[in-house]
């Protein structure tokens, strides 16, 4: 792992959703236990290859090609299609190796990683043989199963992590952009088997509410994936920050979606944790963090196993799920029926819904987003800018929108994903909303999030929610958003709103 620390470049943040649901995959095969010996055979074969190397494994040393070699034999021999992508950094040839799996959509890709390389003062057993270890049986034991998943899964092992995630950025640099959008997402693995442990997983939706907010669209279903693997097994987890400081980083800054798993590295567990996980309180999760004994005696065998068997079933889970079926979607690009203040009871005198293109306001940070998440509209609480951020937001109270009908087969599951913001100064309270509902024979509230006296960034996150309970009705959805707390400023928006089967 990288240790300067560097921040995410999503600064989204997205708060706590009401009756928001993450969406189970519709089908998916049994995901394998993976033995632990068949990991720490690997972790024996990288801790010689350093002691055949002069101690380490890091870019531009013989111990990085030798291990990279080592990966992709393994995956060749298993039916893997492999490249050894080479990129320079400080005057040496650095080595990323990338295992196509045959079949599955083309269109659809899940990308598992993990980095290979060390630092300069040791062989880099758990930071990250543990994470290259782990994914490598992983893939392994797809070719054993001979799995044939409805993604097309894509394993990389990134060289030059330590020196500033090189081998990542170079990667993702060079893909151009339809194949970038052919990557759905991507789970990362780096130290998973710390001796110290924590259970850690990538806060995909911000739920925690620090550091620099929810990865992109997407990357709060892979977070929920894995935590219901560790529930399953009855381990707590707690989320840790997208920071940047592993090869996540620069799939995220493309908007690629990113989850994946980490047991600690210089950070010290506190005593909460050690009555949470056990271990020891007041030590690093990894006392050996970027040091020479990052040996094979540096692994805790029990976290390692857990991960290992986390990471086969975030992929047979995922790569293995039959996707969804479109029932209704807008886009916002053109006017699809949407009306409003339906009821005619509306009491906003400014900022009322609307579909259109809108213009950014800022105002102690961005208020009105200028931005779409996909083409150029979306549903925004008064589109025009005006001469100050106060000019066009709500004001006077509610302003609603609602859908034309949608009739929603018999038979589900049914699911509704939307992305939405919700932006205030800190003269707001908790009086003033957003708020999704849908509207059948019965009516019920799926998403609001309400203001607080406190200043609120606008920046776009997803919710989702199921729609079992109106299968085989037309239902309509009602959006709302109020002003109630005098003079606040509050915007909101909506875009890309979807039901799926």
């Amino acid at each position: 792992m990288l240790l300067t620390r560097r921040k995410g470049v999503i600064v989204a943040a997205l708060a706590t959703l009401c009756l928001s649901l993450i969406v189970a995959p519709a089908r998916a095969a049994a995901p394998p236990d993976i033995p632990l010996a068949n990991v720490k055979a690997h972790l024996a074969q990288f801790q010689s290859i350093a002691d055949a190397n002069g101690g380490t494994r890091a870019h531009g040393r013989p111990g990085y090609l030798a291990s990279a070699n080592y990966v992709r034999d393994r995956l060749n021999a298993a039916g893997f299609t492999t490249t050894l992508q080479t990129f320079t950094y400080n005057g040496a040839t650095g080595y990323n190796v990338i295992a196509d799996w045959p079949g599955g959509n083309p269109d659809d890709i899940l990308m598992i990683g993990a980095h290979l390389d060390s630092v300069t003062a040791g062989p880099g057993i758990n930071d990250n043989g543990s994470g290259s270890a782990a994914i490598l049986e992983s893939a392994l034991e797809v070719s054993r199963q001979a799995l044939q998943p409805a993604k097309h899964l894509r394993f990389a092992w990134w060289g030059a992590e330590e020196l500033g995630l090189r081998g990542s950025q170079f990667y993702v640099n060079n893909l151009p952009a339809a194949e970038r959008a052919r990557i759905k997402g991507y789970l990362n693995f780096d130290m998973v088997g710390s001796p110290n442990a924590g259970y850690f997983v990538y806060d995909g939706d911000n739920s925690d509410g620090t550091g620099a907010g929810p990865g992109p669209a997407g990357s709060a279903a892979l977070e929920q994936t894995i935590i219901d693997y560790f529930t399953s097994i009855g381990v707590p987890t707690r989320g840790t920050d997208f920071d940047g400081r592993s090869d996540y980083g620069p799939f995220i800054a493309v908007g690629i979606p990113a989850g994946g798993t980490f047991t600690g590295a210089e950070g010290v567990k506190s005593s909460a944790q050690a009555a949470l996980w056990g271990g020891t309180a007041g030590q690093a999760f990894d006392p050996c963090y970027h040091r020479a004994c990052d040996t094979r005696v540096n692994i805790n065998d029990t976290a390692l196993d857990r991960n290992a068997d986390a990471i086969a079933h975030a992929v047979w889970t995922i790569a293995t799920a039959v996707p969804p079926v479109v029932v209704w979607q807008d886009t916002f690009e053109t006017a699809n029926g949407w009306t409003a203040n339906p009821s005619g009871t509306d009491t906003a005198t400014a900022g009322q819904w609307e579909r259109g293109d809108p213009e950014a306001t800022t105002s102690s940070g961005a208020k009105q987003l200028g931005t779409t998440v996909s083409g150029t509209n979306d549903l925004v609480t008064g589109r025009l800018a005006g001469s100050s951020a106060g000019t066009y937001d709500i004001d006077g109270g509610v302003t609603s929108i609602q859908s034309p009908p949608i009739t929603l087969p018999s038979s589900g599951p049914l699911n509704l994903s939307l992305s939405w913001y919700l932006a205030h100064g800190s003269n707001s309270s908790s009086a003033d909303y957003l708020r999704v509902r849908v509207i059948g024979t019965t009516t019920a509230t799926v998403f609001q999030q309400s203001g607080a006296a406190s200043n609120r960034n606008g920046s776009w996150a997803t919710a989702t929610a199921s729609l079992n309970a109106f299968a085989g009705q037309t239902v309509r959805i009602l959006i709302d958003a109020a002003d109630a707390s005098g003079a606040s400023l509050v915007e909101a928006g909506i875009d890309d709103v979807k039901i799926t089967r």
